[in-house]
């Protein structure tokens, strides 16, 4: 069981990631007063000391604790370390993203650090910091607290000795209501402001005093994003996702690249920069005059899976990426990069030439798949018209297992590839066989109009309209058909089940009285229904999947072929 500490946004964000897993969890919050959905998750509220902690962990199996808490709630932080070390209970701190610090900024340590040189202050620090501020006022020095506008923290800063008149409250961190010289904030990252409150403060031309973010206690594993901490669970407690998650092609071309770069300290494990901004530690590997990164798929069936992802870095008067040996070329245009240039998309560009800017110098680097022109035969690269070797892809850096969003990602690439192929009419059909029977009717189309969308069908047809395409064919046999006639436009197995009452429905509009209650697999009804029958129940079939389709293609018009076993095509 996993015990999530949050009450913040990156506790917010921990329950999106642990609801992926299907698996239990709790949720635990000081005040209770966060607003946040729990389908698997269980919510606990209240503040937990060492003993409360430790009985609640021993009481219900706690093998993994996330600390998504506020970076500036040292006690719970502390009291965290205190159990997990005495129990052996792995801990997880979900750490925000900081901005490097900035030297025109006072940095302090403590409270007692601030400078007692200034006449006016706006503190940012929270109610819990106005007892520690107190004493400055004693020195004259005027001071507004800006705390939230709800009633419980209001009525302790009340307590602690401010006047409402000293109490003001905003939601912009870039709105500063009151005029005073300085303002005092909390090192509170990306998520909590910072950088705006920052910018604000210069524009009203105040003087900046921020108070350090405590240290994270050594014992805890590290992440500062959603991938970083999905990974981190399925490494300390591999059981809660049925399916684990891989690297893109794009992260392990970057780690190799950042390796390049860091080979004379040899580092066996880098830091890769996502495209969200959060950072994941990569493993990496040396070689004569390169470095690689072993393609790592998770458990999504991925034939890149295990390959040497190398990179190898000089100098150079401008940044510049080059493909080597196994990165495939363009040689159609609909991609991120004109024809001609190397199979390395955008994305993953963006990555590379992010992580080695660190590194203060324009470098010449050049991605090499030793395995890829062999493995790129195997994959849809081919018909995308990307040839001599695989391409360089990823979106996100991660690869989710049987991830919707790549294939649906993969589904658009396709159809840009089609409409620059100059085609008006895209042909999308499930799957190789019915690719086949279909082809032979549009022999004049080039092969990059065959888009296949396996079971997303609805997804495919939008993203036609919004590519424009005037003319679109759906090829599908029954299995997906009968999904798609009752409503259906995602026919995968997990989504929904062959309804036997809808198809029933359908064969007795077409007056077609038999027995189904038997049948497991759509295709048997190519049998049971006699010959002269077959063609109207394939209208039947036919109408139904229309009346979901036509909606999503308001500009184009659509045929619908309904293809048997046998190739025989209905339309």
């Amino acid at each position: 069981m996993i015990l999530v500490f949050g009450g913040t946004t990156e506790g917010r964000k921990a329950v999106e990631v642990l609801e992926e897993g299907g698996n239990a969890y709790y949720y635990s919050t000081k005040t209770g007063e966060q607003d946040i959905t729990l389908h698997h998750g269980q919510r606990i509220d209240g503040a937990l000391d060492a003993e409360a902690m430790l009985t609640f962990c021993r009481e219900h199996d706690i093998r993994l604790i996330v600390d998504a808490a506020h970076p500036f709630a040292y006690q719970l932080h502390q009291t965290i370390a205190q159990v997990s070390e005495s129990q052996n209970i792995p801990t997880i701190r979900y750490e925000r993203i900081y901005p490097e610090r900035d030297a025109e900024i006072t940095w302090i340590d403590d409270y007692s650090q601030i400078p007692h040189d200034i006449h006016s202050l706006l503190a940012t620090t929270g109610v819990q910091s106005i007892a520690k501020l107190k004493p400055l006022e004693a020195e004259g020095i005027r001071i507004y607290y800006r705390i939230l506008r709800r009633e419980s923290s209001i009525a302790l800063a009340l307590k602690q000795g401010a006047s409402p008149e000293q109490l003001c409250y905003y939601e912009d961190p870039q709105d500063i209501p009151v005029e005073a010289e300085t303002i005092l904030l909390k090192e509170s990252g990306l998520s909590g402001g910072f950088s705006e409150k920052v910018e604000a403060a210069k524009a009203k031309g105040m003087r900046i005093i921020a108070l350090k973010r405590p240290q994270t206690p050594q014992i805890f594993t590290i992440v500062n994003g959603p991938y970083g901490l999905r990974r981190a669970v399925e490494k300390l407690l591999p059981e809660f996702y049925p399916l684990h998650s891989g690297l893109t092609t794009g992260t392990c071309a970057t780690a190799a690249a950042v390796a390049a770069v860091s080979a004379s300290q040899n580092p066996s494990v880098v830091p890769v920069i996502l495209p969200n901004g959060e950072t994941i530690h990569v493993p990496v590997g040396y070689g004569e005059g390169y470095a690689y990164c072993i393609k790592e798929a998770g458990d999504d069936p991925d034939v890149t899976n295990g390959i040497e992802i190398r990179a190898s870095v000089k100098p150079s008067e401008t940044f510049e990426i080059l493909g080597g040996e196994g990165v495939g070329r363009f040689t159609l245009p609909g991609f991120d990069y004109p024809p001609g240039e190397a199979a390395i998309n955008k994305a993953p560009r963006e990555m590379i030439r992010q992580n080695l800017e660190r590194f203060g110098m324009p470098l010449q680097v050049t991605i090499s798949v030793p395995q890829g022109a062999e493995i790129a035969r195997r994959t849809f690269n081919p018909r995308l018209g990307i040839e001599g070797g695989i391409s360089i892809i990823g979106v996100s850096g991660i690869v989710k297992p049987f991830s919707e969003e790549a294939f649906i990602d993969s589904i658009r690439k396709c159809m840009n590839v089609a409409k620059a192929s100059g085609t008006n009419r895209v042909v999308i059909n499930s799957g190789g066989k019915s690719e086949r029977f279909v082809k032979a009717l549009y022999p004049d189309l080039p092969r990059q109009a065959f888009v296949e969308y396996g079971n997303y069908i609805g997804e495919t047809l939008k993203i036609a309209h919004e590519l424009n395409f005037e003319s679109v064919t759906l090829g599908v046999m029954l299995g997906k058909a009968v999904k798609l006639a009752a409503g259906h436009l995602d026919t995968h197995s997990r989504k929904t089940t062959m309804d036997l009452d809808f198809i029933q429905q359908m064969l007795q509009e077409s007056g077609i009285k038999i027995d189904i209650s038997d049948i497991t697999l759509a295709r048997e009804l190519w049998e049971r229904i006699s010959s002269d029958k077959l063609k109207d129940f394939a209208h039947t079939v036919i109408r139904h999947c229309a009346t979901y389709c036509n909606p999503l293609l308001p500009k184009a018009s659509l045929t619908i072929l309904l293809i048997d076993d046998n190739g025989v095509i209905y339309g």
